[in-house]
């Protein structure tokens, strides 16, 4: 059967109608990006998420709407705010990377973002789920781009805070046991039973968050924050030796990395220009 003449005519007139509205709308959700984009980096957050909804209605495949959206929530979350606004804006960041996610699952900057909100969300109040959550993206990260050093380096932050934690508490609960003359400070070894418990529960912890920053450390040289965090994971590891030598060892570790840290700040420090 032929198609008559005039219905082609009309189809390709509404084919073409069709695509200029939507390379209009295309041009207006640009606009309504850079309009959201001023407004971000002026801290008018709250205009700029209604700008940022607005590109992402108009052009469903603008990434970078999505991704601002997603920030300016991020943006307004402050850790350990009780409200249920900031809650919501917490979930709303979270909900919009992961739809860039479904779309591009490669997508870096969502990935990390996730994994930052989680962090936030975990630490403030103290949250294990979503630490280990937020773990996972930034491992998720380094499958991806496996030589950068910012994933490895929140890896081993992730580890030392969930080893750290369980460590105080431990330190806590023997010292509203013990005998007052018996207290143990945060410095002092943890009593043997104490540190045997500790070592079976975090010893895989531990060993991977220092793995994790000497990898970061070795793709950045002078990366101070993984240095100064990596201190802190042997003072950890330093509560699992059995032997008075291998803790003795592990804070010598962490003294010179101190001391390392001091040195590449100062030198940082130096180098900035003076106004």
């Amino acid at each position: 059967m032929q198609r008559k003449p005039h219905v082609l005519f009309f189809a390709v007139v509404l084919v073409a109608a069709f695509a200029a509205g939507t390379g209009c709308n295309k041009l207006k959700a640009r606009d309504r990006l850079n309009k959201g984009v001023n407004a971000y980096k002026n801290a008018q957050f709250d205009v700029a998420i209604e700008d940022f909804k607005e590109a992402k209605d108009l052009d469903p495949t603008l990434t970078n709407a999505q991704l601002y959206l997603a920030a300016a929530y991020a943006s307004q979350y402050i850790p350990g705010a009780p409200s249920q606004e900031n809650v919501r804006n917490g979930q709303a960041a979270i909900d919009e990377y992961k739809q860039i996610l479904q779309d591009n699952p490669d997508n870096l900057n969502a990935i990390d973002g996730i994994g930052s909100i989680l962090y936030n969300m975990g630490t403030s109040p103290y949250d294990e789920a979503k630490l280990q959550e937020s773990k996972q993206y930034h491992q998720k990260h380094i499958q991806l781009s496996p030589n950068d050093p910012e994933p490895y380096y929140w890896v081993g932050v992730i580890d030392w805070t969930l080893a750290y934690r369980a460590n105080l508490e431990a330190r806590d609960a023997y010292n509203r046991t013990a005998n007052p003359k018996k207290q143990i400070k945060e410095n002092d070894p943890l009593p043997p039973k104490i540190a045997a418990d500790f070592t079976t529960k975090y010893s895989s912890t531990v060993d991977e968050g220092i793995s994790s920053l000497n990898k970061a450390v070795s793709l950045r040289p002078d990366y101070d924050d993984a240095m100064a965090y990596l201190n802190l994971m042997l003072r950890q590891k330093a509560d699992m030796e059995t032997t008075t030598d291998a803790r003795n060892d592990d804070l010598k570790q962490a003294d010179d990395l101190v001391d390392k840290v001091k040195a590449i700040k100062q030198k940082k420090a130096q180098m900035q220009p003076t106004s």
